[in-house]
Protein backbone atom coordinates (compact mmCIF):
# COMPACT_ATOMS: atom_id res chain seq x y z
CA UNK A 1 0.00 0.00 0.00
CA UNK A 2 1.38 3.23 -0.95
CA UNK A 3 2.43 5.76 2.01
CA UNK A 4 -0.61 7.77 2.28
CA UNK A 5 1.38 11.09 2.49
CA UNK A 6 3.57 10.13 -0.76
CA UNK A 7 -0.29 10.06 -2.02
CA UNK A 8 -1.54 12.67 -1.27
CA UNK A 9 0.97 14.96 -2.93
CA UNK A 10 0.67 12.91 -6.23
CA UNK A 11 -3.12 13.50 -6.20
CA UNK A 12 -2.23 17.17 -5.20
CA UNK A 13 -0.18 17.45 -7.84
CA UNK A 14 -3.57 17.24 -10.14
CA UNK A 15 -5.76 19.13 -8.52
CA UNK A 16 -6.04 23.10 -10.17
CA UNK A 17 -5.25 24.35 -6.17
CA UNK A 18 -7.99 27.24 -6.66
CA UNK A 19 -8.60 26.49 -2.63
CA UNK A 20 -12.72 27.12 -3.34
CA UNK A 21 -13.80 24.77 -1.12
CA UNK A 22 -16.54 23.52 -3.34
CA UNK A 23 -14.96 19.93 -2.84
CA UNK A 24 -16.26 20.16 0.49
CA UNK A 25 -12.82 20.70 2.30
CA UNK A 26 -10.61 23.73 3.16
CA UNK A 27 -8.47 23.35 0.24
CA UNK A 28 -6.63 21.61 -2.45
CA UNK A 29 -4.11 19.66 0.04
CA UNK A 30 -7.31 18.91 2.65
CA UNK A 31 -9.43 17.10 -0.05
CA UNK A 32 -5.93 15.28 -1.72
CA UNK A 33 -5.38 13.60 2.01
CA UNK A 34 -8.82 12.69 1.95
CA UNK A 35 -8.97 11.41 -0.77
CA UNK A 36 -5.92 9.04 -0.25
CA UNK A 37 -7.36 8.41 3.02
CA UNK A 38 -10.30 6.69 1.14
CA UNK A 39 -12.53 9.69 3.21
CA UNK A 40 -13.43 11.45 -0.15
CA UNK A 41 -14.13 10.60 -3.73
CA UNK A 42 -12.28 11.70 -7.09
CA UNK A 43 -15.55 13.49 -8.43
CA UNK A 44 -16.26 16.55 -6.11
CA UNK A 45 -13.33 19.02 -7.54
CA UNK A 46 -15.91 21.75 -10.20
CA UNK A 47 -12.91 23.55 -11.35
CA UNK A 48 -11.17 20.26 -11.87
CA UNK A 49 -13.87 19.16 -14.03
CA UNK A 50 -13.71 15.70 -16.25
CA UNK A 51 -10.42 16.05 -17.44
CA UNK A 52 -9.34 16.24 -13.43
CA UNK A 53 -11.29 13.34 -12.80
CA UNK A 54 -9.81 11.40 -15.27
CA UNK A 55 -6.41 12.29 -14.37
CA UNK A 56 -7.10 10.98 -11.26
CA UNK A 57 -8.70 7.98 -12.25
CA UNK A 58 -5.42 7.01 -14.07
CA UNK A 59 -3.24 7.60 -11.30
CA UNK A 60 -5.34 5.86 -8.60
CA UNK A 61 -6.57 3.23 -10.67
CA UNK A 62 -10.14 3.58 -10.70
CA UNK A 63 -12.98 4.51 -13.10
CA UNK A 64 -13.84 7.57 -13.73
CA UNK A 65 -16.73 9.23 -12.49
CA UNK A 66 -18.96 12.36 -13.23
CA UNK A 67 -18.56 15.16 -11.31
CA UNK A 68 -20.98 14.65 -8.25
CA UNK A 69 -23.32 18.12 -8.89
CA UNK A 70 -23.48 18.59 -5.25
CA UNK A 71 -20.10 20.25 -5.39
CA UNK A 72 -21.08 22.43 -8.32
CA UNK A 73 -20.71 22.57 -11.96
CA UNK A 74 -18.17 22.51 -14.89
CA UNK A 75 -18.23 26.21 -16.40
CA UNK A 76 -15.08 28.75 -18.07
CA UNK A 77 -12.35 29.85 -16.31
CA UNK A 78 -13.58 32.83 -14.64
CA UNK A 79 -12.19 35.58 -12.47
CA UNK A 80 -13.56 38.36 -10.03
CA UNK A 81 -14.37 41.59 -11.00
CA UNK A 82 -15.33 44.93 -8.63
CA UNK A 83 -17.49 47.46 -9.30
CA UNK A 84 -15.10 50.13 -8.20
CA UNK A 85 -17.82 52.99 -7.80
CA UNK A 86 -19.64 50.43 -5.36
CA UNK A 87 -17.07 49.71 -3.85
CA UNK A 88 -16.65 50.76 0.30
CA UNK A 89 -13.27 49.60 1.09
CA UNK A 90 -14.34 46.97 3.83
CA UNK A 91 -11.36 44.66 3.27
CA UNK A 92 -13.94 41.48 3.33
CA UNK A 93 -12.68 40.21 -0.22
CA UNK A 94 -9.75 40.78 0.60
CA UNK A 95 -9.81 38.34 4.13
CA UNK A 96 -11.75 36.04 1.68
CA UNK A 97 -9.49 35.60 -0.93
CA UNK A 98 -6.92 32.55 -0.59
CA UNK A 99 -4.64 33.71 -2.70
CA UNK A 100 -3.98 37.57 -2.47
CA UNK A 101 -5.66 38.62 -5.29
CA UNK A 102 -7.52 41.19 -4.29
CA UNK A 103 -5.33 44.34 -3.38
CA UNK A 104 -6.37 47.50 -1.54
CA UNK A 105 -6.85 48.77 1.69
CA UNK A 106 -9.83 50.21 4.63
CA UNK A 107 -11.77 52.47 3.29
CA UNK A 108 -9.57 52.51 0.23
CA UNK A 109 -11.15 51.25 -3.42
CA UNK A 110 -10.09 47.70 -3.52
CA UNK A 111 -9.25 46.02 -6.90
CA UNK A 112 -8.34 42.33 -8.36
CA UNK A 113 -4.99 40.96 -9.85
CA UNK A 114 -7.04 38.86 -12.51
CA UNK A 115 -3.43 37.32 -13.93
CA UNK A 116 -3.55 35.78 -9.90
CA UNK A 117 -7.36 35.45 -9.43
CA UNK A 118 -7.94 31.60 -9.54
CA UNK A 119 -12.16 31.90 -9.83
CA UNK A 120 -12.80 30.80 -6.49
CA UNK A 121 -16.02 32.49 -5.62
CA UNK A 122 -15.10 33.09 -2.47
CA UNK A 123 -15.00 36.88 -2.21
CA UNK A 124 -18.51 37.18 -3.24
CA UNK A 125 -20.82 36.13 0.05
CA UNK A 126 -18.93 38.45 2.37
CA UNK A 127 -19.32 41.27 -0.11
CA UNK A 128 -21.58 43.75 2.14
CA UNK A 129 -22.07 45.93 -1.42
CA UNK A 130 -22.78 42.85 -3.67
CA UNK A 131 -19.88 44.95 -5.70
CA UNK A 132 -18.20 41.75 -6.94
CA UNK A 133 -19.21 39.59 -10.72
CA UNK A 134 -17.45 36.68 -12.02
CA UNK A 135 -16.81 37.10 -15.42
CA UNK A 136 -15.41 35.01 -17.69
CA UNK A 137 -11.60 35.37 -18.66
CA UNK A 138 -11.00 37.35 -22.12
CA UNK A 139 -9.83 35.82 -24.11
CA UNK A 140 -11.13 32.15 -23.16
CA UNK A 141 -8.58 30.00 -21.59
CA UNK A 142 -8.25 26.73 -19.92
CA UNK A 143 -6.84 27.18 -16.52
CA UNK A 144 -3.14 25.30 -16.89
CA UNK A 145 -0.79 23.55 -14.68
CA UNK A 146 1.75 27.04 -14.13
CA UNK A 147 -1.47 28.72 -12.85
CA UNK A 148 -1.97 25.79 -10.77
CA UNK A 149 1.34 25.81 -9.44
CA UNK A 150 1.26 29.92 -8.85
CA UNK A 151 -1.97 29.41 -7.16
CA UNK A 152 -0.67 27.14 -4.75
CA UNK A 153 2.26 29.08 -3.92
CA UNK A 154 0.57 31.85 -3.20
CA UNK A 155 -2.01 30.24 -1.09
CA UNK A 156 1.42 28.79 1.08
CA UNK A 157 2.74 32.17 1.39
CA UNK A 158 -0.76 33.68 2.71
CA UNK A 159 -1.10 30.85 4.67
CA UNK A 160 2.50 31.32 6.52
CA UNK A 161 1.76 35.22 6.95
CA UNK A 162 -1.35 34.43 8.72
CA UNK A 163 0.47 31.75 10.80
CA UNK A 164 2.74 34.78 11.73
CA UNK A 165 0.04 37.02 12.29
CA UNK A 166 -1.93 34.82 14.99
CA UNK A 167 1.93 33.83 16.15
CA UNK A 168 2.39 37.63 17.09
CA UNK A 169 -0.93 38.46 18.12
CA UNK A 170 -0.87 35.74 20.30
CA UNK A 171 2.01 36.68 21.47
CA UNK A 172 0.91 40.52 22.17
CA UNK A 173 -2.40 39.25 23.51
CA UNK A 174 -3.93 41.08 20.63
CA UNK A 175 -6.82 39.55 19.08
CA UNK A 176 -6.95 39.47 15.01
CA UNK A 177 -10.37 40.36 13.10
CA UNK A 178 -12.65 38.46 12.45
CA UNK A 179 -15.02 38.71 9.49
CA UNK A 180 -17.82 40.41 10.56
CA UNK A 181 -21.29 39.04 11.37
CA UNK A 182 -24.21 40.40 9.38
CA UNK A 183 -24.68 43.41 12.08
CA UNK A 184 -21.27 44.16 12.07
CA UNK A 185 -21.70 44.18 8.04
CA UNK A 186 -24.53 46.14 7.96
CA UNK A 187 -22.78 49.09 10.53
CA UNK A 188 -20.23 49.30 7.78
CA UNK A 189 -22.68 49.58 4.99
CA UNK A 190 -24.63 52.64 7.07
CA UNK A 191 -20.81 54.23 7.81
CA UNK A 192 -20.01 53.85 4.57
CA UNK A 193 -23.02 55.66 3.01
CA UNK A 194 -22.91 58.13 5.64
CA UNK A 195 -19.87 58.93 4.49
CA UNK A 196 -20.98 59.28 0.84
CA UNK A 197 -23.79 61.28 2.13
CA UNK A 198 -21.32 64.03 4.02
CA UNK A 199 -19.09 64.05 0.88
CA UNK A 200 -21.98 64.97 -1.45
CA UNK A 201 -23.13 67.57 0.93
CA UNK A 202 -19.79 69.00 1.05
CA UNK A 203 -19.48 69.05 -2.91
CA UNK A 204 -23.12 70.78 -3.07
CA UNK A 205 -21.77 73.43 -0.27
Amino acid sequence: MPDPSSLADAIDALLPQTQCTKCGYAGCRPYAQAIAGGTADINQCPPGAAAGIAKLATLLGRPALPLNPANGVEQPLRVALIDESRCIGCTLCIRACPVDAIVGAAKLMHTVLAQWCTGCDLCLPPCPMDCIAMVPVDPPRAWRRDDADAARARFAARSARLARQQRAAARLAVPLPSSPQAGDRQAIVAAALERARRRRQGQAA
